[in-house]
């Protein structure tokens, strides 16, 4: 049986990469959240808060964990799957990995321990400080990260030698075209991620009646983030949208399926791309939306997709779907900041079962968008690996196609059985609740029996994806 070494080499990077990413999109926002916490319980002396921060410190510990294991794989596959990409751009993104084990990585891992284990063995302001670092350290990781990537995204400030790409101007290749946009987008969706994952845990408490105080606490300031973030992240996102027009206008064509660069463009609300046909199939579309949107201008014309050779277009179905869900779980997400603030002004927050019913189950919103916003940079960026100066598939090792298919198989049974074993822990972390923090009656004035048909749902089953190490540049072939 002939095996496709470069098909399977893309699909294993896809799928250790997919699982990843959840991991630092939930610990970058986590570890800032712990932070916050120790400062409020600084600030207040309300021993709440140091509850609160010993209990998402566990999971951040075992989300940590998860991260570090699956970020250290991704490493390896540039030297396995991919050492021609390593040969080409080994001189920029060595360095910008190598920034990042310097600058983040040994910065968390000083202040890690005294986070994780130093509650009660050293003094509250240190405990504290700790954190913040811990928080600065994942920020950083993501920084450089994402640097590297969007530098394969829009490469700038180097030259190419006899094929092998040398950096010229380090703040050039740093401060991409790109990368100022992908970073502000990247770190709001993993701070919205964190956002919903503890908001689904504190509305499962306040409808099962468990550590009311606590539970408020967590809504409340979930609420608070999701009201100014979700709204910046739709502005952010179209700033980041533009800037991919003028940079990938042929990435920007297959997220609207859009062909025909002599025509404005509609917006597609479902269609289904016929790459053979060059059409969209089944279309409901809102004329001209998508030129209304990319140019402001409803008569607006941006290249499509027949503007280049098929060989040179992304597959165009994995990013027109991408994008749309995407895009709908930003919208619901904002919904959900308009009725939260709405219900916080009418008092009624904590006494509108319906609202905590939705909002306790939809811990997985942010890890999906995350999971499909990089499936869209990723894929959208097909057939290069670095734009304009490596092919994917010059990017490949010279390996046989039956060892990638072993290593592959090998990746997906280790990694349901770390992953499984992961997620357990946390679902049962979750399920015991906070220690110290027994439940009492409900504060006078902010009553929770009227909630009516609220089901006690308890904390299992609220198991987000977790943790932290931004281990790789980017996805040779997501």
């Amino acid at each position: 049986m002939d095996f496709d070494p470069l098909l399977l080499a893309r699909v294993q990077f896809a799928f250790t990469i997919t699982f990843h990413i959840i991991f630092p999109s939930f610990t970058i926002g986590l570890s800032a959240y712990i932070a916050t916490l120790l400062v409020m319980r600084a600030r207040t002396g309300n021993e709440r808060y140091a509850r609160l921060a010993r209990f998402w410190t566990k999971i951040f510990a075992v989300s940590f964990a998860l991260g570090v294991v699956s970020g250290v794989v991704l490493s390896y596959q540039f030297g396995t799957n991919w050492s021609r990409f390593s040969v080409v751009t080994g001189n920029i993104i060595g360095p910008l990995m190598g920034y990042e084990v310097l600058t983040a990585f040994f910065l968390e891992a000083s202040f890690l321990g005294i986070l994780l284990f130093g509650a009660g063995r050293v003094s509250p302001r240190l405990h504290t400080f700790a954190a913040i670092m811990v928080a600065v350290g994942t920020a950083i990781s993501g920084f450089w990260i994402l640097s590297a990537n969007s530098w394969m995204q829009t490469p700038a400030g180097h030259t190419v030698i006899n094929g092998i790409a040398h950096p010229v101007d380090w703040l050039a290749i740093i401060f991409n075209p790109s990368f100022p946009y992908r970073f502000a987008h990247m770190m709001t969706a993993a701070y919205l991620t964190t956002a919903f994952v503890v908001l689904a845990v504190g509305a499962r408490w306040v409808l099962a009646e468990r550590h009311y105080d606590e539970a408020r606490i967590m809504v409340k300031m979930a609420v608070g983030m999701i009201v100014v973030l979700a709204p910046l992240q739709l502005f952010i996102g179209d700033q980041h949208g533009l800037n991919t027009l003028e940079h990938q206008p042929i990435k920007v064509a297959a997220m609207e399926a859009h062909w025909d660069g002599s025509k404005p463009g509609d917006f597609h609300i479902f269609a289904w791309p016929d790459e053979k046909a060059e059409t969209n199939r089944f279309a409901i579309s809102i004329p001209r939306g998508a030129s209304l949107v990319l140019t402001h201008d409803p008569n607006g014309l941006f290249p499509g997709l027949t503007s280049v050779p098929p060989q040179d277009r992304p597959p165009v179905k994995n990013v027109f779907f991408a994008f749309r869900i995407m895009l709908a779980i930003g919208f619901a997400m904002i919904a959900v900041a308009i009725a939260g603030a709405i219900l916080w002004w009418r008092g009624a927050l904590f006494t509108t079962g319906w609202f905590l019913r939705i909002v306790s189950h939809g811990w997985w919103a942010g890890f999906v968008a995350i999971v499909a916003g990089w499936v869209v940079s990723e894929s959208g960026r097909q057939p290069w690996v670095v734009s304009g100066i490596l092919r994917t598939a010059d990017a490949v090792s010279p390996v046989p196609g039956g060892s990638v298919a072993t290593s592959l198989a090998l990746f997906v049974v280790v990694y349901g059985i770390v992953f499984s074993t992961g997620i357990y822990f946390i679902n049962r972390l979750l399920a015991n609740g906070l220690v110290g923090g027994a439940d009492q009656p409900p504060d006078a004035g902010t009553p929770l029996r009227p909630i009516t048909g609220a089901r006690p749902a308890g904390a299992a089953g609220a198991a987000p994806a977790p943790a932290t190490r931004t281990g790789a540049a980017g996805s040779p072939g997501a």
